[in-house]
């Protein structure tokens, strides 16, 4: 197989080589093989970046909104024409199953929901005496996971250009294939020199510039709390704005009137999103204590029957290996951590599954017997691991669900939706699925340790904005 040599960045609209000089393997998890390497960017090449987008604001930002959704759309058409390269990609390079292809379309499906909220966005008001203008807040940095890299570059990219910013882009050097890819799409969009910069490196290097740097106002960043912690820090000397999306541990309440069988197939289909590589995921399951024997009774058949776990080239497979080695060995000791605090594996272990001897995959699994003080019922393990944790009564159900450090997502399932919604209103998350409903352009954001802000729609549109106030 030949090797993916990817020895170029983006900035001030060309394909340049790195000041920086290290190499990065980039792995096929399904295999364990190396199928390319990155050249990674430098502090040079971040400082270089940078001075590209300021220079490119103070046009960018004075255009009008016409001409802001023509480039919209010009990216929007860039990017879904490199669709099935977006897809191998996804594919090869963290085993993102086929079947889950809705992820690759949603990275241009982000410019058509910017186009939409830009079109009706009011960037002019009044209140009392005073005229608010909404203004761009500047050069924005967007530092974007490996997981599904090539969404959240799209996402926070149509943001930041709909609100007039010019931005450096920091993705994970472990999605280098994905970033190679979109980026050729917006080379092709032809915008203004300097308005995009794409630059791939370390966090600790590339990232720690951009979060630092006095040229750049505004840090939209999706990637773990601890990760997140750190940026905020580093912003803090400049006073940086900040979009921090951060970890998960949501919860899937099932009512005692749910259907049952109907409920645990969505609650394991939010539990196992994207491998289960997923801040949203829905990795504790809670089940009322009177129906505890026929959910683990379901679980035990659903998980093999409708989740399998393999090739992710193949339509039937559900559950994909993880990123990496380090990620592997990451969730076996949850899964040992499990066994050891006293939960009770009803699917699943630690090792690879059956007839899957190389790569990097996990045996989807579930425990029963948690309790909500347990490692795995606390921590984000970032895997296909859950947790079925019992209630008594819808007000336990909610002490349990906000007794975590995280507030990203909850799930409520229930054949009453108005009972759902008053459970939904107690919840600490910034949003809450009912019975799988799902808007894409409402606010997404974290409550407590999951985040500062929100992205998406209008309220993510407002984050890359200051108010200025004329009072007349």
């Amino acid at each position: 197989m030949q090797r993916n040599i990817i020895d170029k960045i983006y900035i001030d609209g060309e394909f340049v080589t790195p000041h920086g000089t290290e190499e990065f393997d980039l792995h096929n998890p399904a295999t364990g093989e190396v199928i390319g390497q990155v050249r990674l960017a430098d502090e040079a090449d971040a400082h270089t970046a940078v001075a590209a987008a300021k220079r490119a604001l103070p046009a960018w930002s004075a255009t009008s909104r016409e001409e802001r959704i023509d480039a919209l759309e010009r990216l929007q058409a860039a990017v879904a024409a490199h669709r099935d390269d977006l897809l191998e990609a996804v594919t090869v390079e963290y085993g993102g199953p086929q079947r889950h292809s809705f992820l690759v379309d949603a990275a241009a499906g982000a410019f058509a929901g910017m186009i939409s909220t830009l079109a009706e966005f009011d960037f002019a008001r009044r209140i009392g005496q005073a005229e608010v203008e909404l203004a761009p807040v500047g050069v924005a940095g967007l530092i974007t996971p490996w997981n599904s890299d090539a969404f959240f570059i799209c996402d926070k990219l149509a943001t930041a250009l709909a609100a007039g910013c010019t931005v450096v882009i920091k993705p994970s050097e472990l999605s280098a294939t994905q970033t190679q890819v979109i980026t050729r799409a917006l080379h092709e969009a032809g915008l203004p020199r300097g308005v995009v910069n794409v630059v791939t490196g370390r966090g600790d290097v590339v990232g720690s510039v951009i979060t630092r740097h006095p040229d750049v106002s505004k840090i939209s960043f999706t990637g773990s709390t601890a990760t997140g912690k750190v940026i905020a820090s580093q912003a803090v000397d400049t006073l940086k704005r900040l979009t921090l999306e951060l970890g998960g541990k949501s919860p899937s309440i099932v009512l005692d009137d749910a259907d049952l069988e109907q409920a645990l197939t969505g609650a394991l289909a939010a539990g196992f999103v994207n491998s289960g590589q997923a801040c949203v995921a829905g990795t504790r399951i809670l089940v009322p204590e009177s129906r505890i024997d026929e959910a683990l009774t379901l679980i035990a058949k659903k998980v093999p029957e409708e989740f399998p776990v393999g090739d992710p080239r193949d339509p039937a497979t559900a559950i994909g290996p993880m990123v990496s080695e380090r990620q592997w060995e990451r969730v076996q000791s949850y899964i040992r951590r499990g066994m050891e605090e006293g939960a009770r594996v009803v699917v699943g272990g630690p090792g690879r599954p059956e007839g899957l001897d190389n790569g990097y995959f996990v045996r989807p699994t579930v425990f029963a017997d948690v309790t909500n003080d347990m490692t795995i019922a606390q921590e984000e393990i970032f895997g296909p691991v859950l947790s079925v944790i019992t209630y008594r009564n819808d007000d336990q159900a909610v002490d349990i669900a906000n007794d975590t450090a995280y507030g990203l997502h909850a799930y409520v399932f229930s054949s009453d939706p108005q009972r759902a919604r008053r459970i939904a209103s107690r919840l600490e998350a910034g949003r809450v699925s009912i019975n799988g409903g799902y808007e894409p352009l409402s606010p997404f954001g974290g409550f407590k340790q999951s985040g500062i802000g929100r992205e998406y729609g209008v309220f993510g549109l407002e984050g890359f904005l200051e108010p200025r106030s004329v009072m007349l």
